[in-house]
């Protein structure tokens, strides 16, 4: 059985050096459920314009469903259930 394609895609949309990217990050990889991928917003022009005032924004792969900071782990595990 591929446990992996069990998880939860999971694109992380932040920035380095944004303290409150890496602590949705940290959030985030505590999820043993989910496959995380980093986006940095800086590469991108486009997401730099429509995430640059927002991140850290989770966007669940498949879905098009965002979770905006602030969360905390009772609201990223219930956006995950929902």
């Amino acid at each position: 059985m591929n446990l992996g394609a069990c998880k939860i895609k999971i694109v992380l949309f932040s920035t380095v050096g944004c303290h409150l990217c890496e602590r949705a990050e940290d959030l985030l990889r505590r999820q043993t459920d989910i496959a995380l991928e980093l986006v940095e917003i800086a590469d991108d022009p486009v997401l730099l314009e429509r995430y640059g005032v927002r991140i850290p924004v989770a966007l669940r792969a498949g879905t098009g469903r965002e979770l905006d900071w602030p969360f905390d782990a009772a609201a990223l595990r219930r956006w995950l259930d929902g």
